[in-house]
């Protein structure tokens, strides 16, 4: 009775120890998941979630620990250059997302990868934005402002934006500050309003000079083999001809030979 009594405690200091542990194990991980991103101002928002505030805070990178219950996240007025592929995956709650008045000039394929779901309003206005990468705004279906951006209007641009699911509206902020070519006349307006202008004509003149290249090297090619072709039948021909011209000779004197046998 004695022993089954100090094992049933040992049980149950062990057991309480267990307990005790997988508490703080899952303290710890909703801490970790729901604190405030160091430096950042947060606040619980009136639907639930949090609103993270990292505004003039001098950043360069995004900060890798924002909150997974996140529904608004500022960071304009710092020093990002750009946004990194899956810079913000896990935050299946934010709506609202203000990267505006930094200096990103870079958008990394996948920045924005898992917030198509949530993502209602993303600002990438008053930044350094020079080329379009439809890549980056994969699955986003928010509406932006991509306004003030030094964007460079080319054919890599007229070709991704119709790969992009962004609210049409939004794309009227891509306004051209330089243009390739140069000459096309659309520097200071906005590409998307601007419907008849074709960017890819140079392109496409481009690529149908090398196709007539490339179909004037065939046929030069082919000419020539029939040349040659013709030339070296020419010659066996000829050889021919020389070899049947030679054949009656023989013939008739065999047949002289055969007279004359027969005579004898």
């Amino acid at each position: 009775m004695h022993l089954a009594a100090v094992w049933l405690l040992r049980y149950s200091v062990v057991m309480c120890l267990l307990l005790h542990s997988l508490v703080l194990m899952a303290f710890c991980f909703h801490h970790a998941a729901t604190t405030c991103s160091k430096r950042c101002y947060c606040s619980e928002t009136e639907n639930g979630g949090k609103t993270m505030r990292c505004s003039n805070l001098q950043l360069t990178e995004i900060p890798e620990d924002i909150p997974n219950d996140t529904r608004r996240v500022y960071l304009d007025f710092n020093l990002l250059s750009a946004v990194p592929t899956n810079a913000f995956a896990g935050l299946t709650h934010l709506v609202e997302l203000d990267l505006s008045h930094n200096e990103i000039s870079q958008l990394e394929p996948g920045a924005f990868r898992g917030l198509g779901s949530s993502l209602q309003f993303l600002d990438l206005s008053s930044n350094k934005l020079v080329n379009f990468n439809a890549d980056a705004f994969e699955g986003l279906r928010a509406r932006a402002n991509l306004t003030n951006n030094p964007w460079l209007c080319d054919c890599n641009l007229q070709m991704a934006l119709p790969r992009v699911d962004l609210e049409p509206a939004s794309l009227t902020g891509i306004v051209c500050q330089t243009s390739d070519p140069e000459k096309i006349g659309v520097q200071g307006l906005a590409f998307l309003l601007e419907p008849d202008i074709d960017l890819c004509v140079v392109m496409k003149r481009t690529t149908d000079v090398a196709m007539l290249v490339v179909m004037f090297g065939w046929f030069t090619m082919v000419i020539s083999y029939l040349v040659y072709y013709v030339r070296a039948n020419q010659e066996d021909a000829r050889r021919h001809l020389e070899y049947l011209k030679s054949l009656p000779s023989r013939q008739g004197k065999s047949e002289d030979s055969s007279t004359i046998s027969t005579v004898v």
